[in-house]
């Protein structure tokens, strides 16, 4: 019973939480999203541990999940920086953990590109240091933080707050923030494919 108990918990609090998102920031979210889709800019996604494997989550169904079937050519231009494990590794025994981002970004992206970092706490040093860069360099910033939110809920252009003091009930909340902006992408993408407003 206890088991099951925590079981039943966990869901009510994570659909406590889900009712309180603001889809109107989620939307703005699809809405920057189409428009990198339109002009060809590129979309970095990026966290740790947890927040890594959402971070490749999100990249892979931007990629792939927004696409209709093969004959489509025109692709999101996505990429999770938590994944190339030999640039990771380099960069933090050579420059230290912290710099393992801002390095990526600094090599690939361009201003005008959109930045998503996702952290529980908002505060990971090397989360917090790749958005600093991002906004300095003229980026689009969006953060999905947890807890209070952090250093980076008040540096992003657009939060994707989940204001609970529990990391599995902020990553829950994260994923399906990411399913929803994702088939948000698609719907809007392929509205356009076929001409309605």
């Amino acid at each position: 019973m206890p088991v099951l108990q925590g079981m039943q918990e966990h869901i009510q609090r994570t659909s406590e939480l889900l009712k309180r998102l603001d889809l109107s920031v989620m939307s703005s979210l699809v809405d920057r999203l189409y428009e990198a889709y339109t002009s060809g800019q590129r979309v970095f996604i990026f966290g740790n541990g947890g927040s890594a494997a959402t971070a490749s989550h999100f990249a892979e169904d931007l990629a792939k999940g927004t696409v209709k079937d093969r004959t489509v050519e025109k692709r999101l231009r996505v990429q999770s920086l938590t994944d190339s494990v030999p640039f990771i590794s380099a960069l933090g025994n050579d420059w230290g953990y912290e710099s393992v981002f801002r390095e990526q970004l600094l090599t690939n992206a361009s201003a005008g590109d959109v930045a998503i970092a996702i952290s529980g706490s908002g505060n990971s040093p090397n989360v917090v240091s790749a958005v600093q860069w991002a906004k300095e360099n003229g980026l689009f910033t969006c953060g999905f933080t947890g807890f209070n939110g952090g250093k980076i809920k008040g540096m992003v252009e657009l939060s994707v707050h989940s204001p609970v003091l529990d990391m599995e009930i902020a990553e829950n909340c994260h994923m399906i923030g990411i399913h929803l902006v994702v088939s948000g992408l698609r719907a809007k993408i392929s509205s356009a494919a076929v001409g309605v407003g």
